[in-house]
């Protein structure tokens, strides 16, 4: 959201295409500075209906989607939200998850991670819904959109601040920014996830490893993203040092 981009760049190939009556709707629920889960929920839903509608999802008897559709088969509802799947045939390393339980993997990512690291990852962006990371990003994104709705109306420039709430919305769906404690609370999620169910928890820490590899020796927005995150191979040590505590490796 997904929205952790498991410190890769954000999107580049997938378009991301808003309606301002959606921001409009959410500036107007905001009024009052709070939104029900409920309603970040219908948004979300609506928001998630264009982005599918704006990129290329693999088809029902895709490779990829079929892959998915088997890697997923015990696992629609996670947390008490029913969640539902689908591929973006993108080559980006990305996923993400929003707050109506809308969970969307890129093709390049599939193409890296093997089956239990692609739970791995999606139980890590799983966790920032259920622990309500996403729906409070949201909140801050609407409320700061609301903030510059209110500026623009003094000074004329409705259009453009428009654009600015179109963007906000997309970063919210596509990279919203967590704190190292909210990105730590999702990985024990997605570890007490694969724990739980069955899973080989290092799948976690080699979903890391293959990460910190793909973005080493990188710069620019790469650099500045590794910045506000965990380091990758620190939090793969911090698996397998758990798992080893727990009696699930050596």
């Amino acid at each position: 959201m997904i929205f952790w981009l498991f410190s890769l760049p954000l999107v580049t190939q997938a378009q991301i295409r808003l309606d301002s009556n959606l921001v409009k709707a959410g500036l107007e629920a905001i009024s009052s500075a709070t939104l029900s889960d409920k309603q970040v929920a219908d948004y979300s839903r609506q928001a998630m209906v264009q982005m599918d509608a704006q990129n290329p999802v693999a088809g029902p008897n895709d490779p990829y989607t079929v892959r998915l559709n088997r890697i997923v088969s015990r696992h629609h509802t996670i947390s008490g939200i029913p969640l539902n799947y689908k591929v973006y045939k993108v080559k980006d390393v990305n996923a993400f998850a929003t707050a109506d339980g809308s969970v969307r993997v890129f093709q390049g990512l599939m193409d890296i991670m093997t089956d239990t690291e692609l739970l791995a990852v999606m139980g890590h962006e799983i966790g920032h819904v259920a622990n309500h990371d996403v729906r409070d990003a949201m909140k801050r994104s609407l409320q700061r959109s609301a903030i510059r709705d209110v500026a623009s109306a003094n000074s004329g420039v409705i259009g453009k601040i428009s654009r600015s709430q179109l963007g906000d919305v997309a970063d919210y769906l596509v990279g919203a920014s967590f704190s190292r404690k909210q990105e730590t609370e999702a990985d024990d999620y997605s570890y007490s996830f694969l724990k739980r169910n069955g899973y080989n928890v290092l799948a976690l820490a080699t979903s890391f490893e293959k990460l910190a590899k793909l973005s080493g020796g990188q710069s620019g927005k790469v650099a500045s993203m590794l910045s506000s995150h965990p380091d990758s191979k620190v939090r793969a040590q911090r698996v397998r040092d758990r798992a080893r505590r727990e009696g699930l490796t050596r």
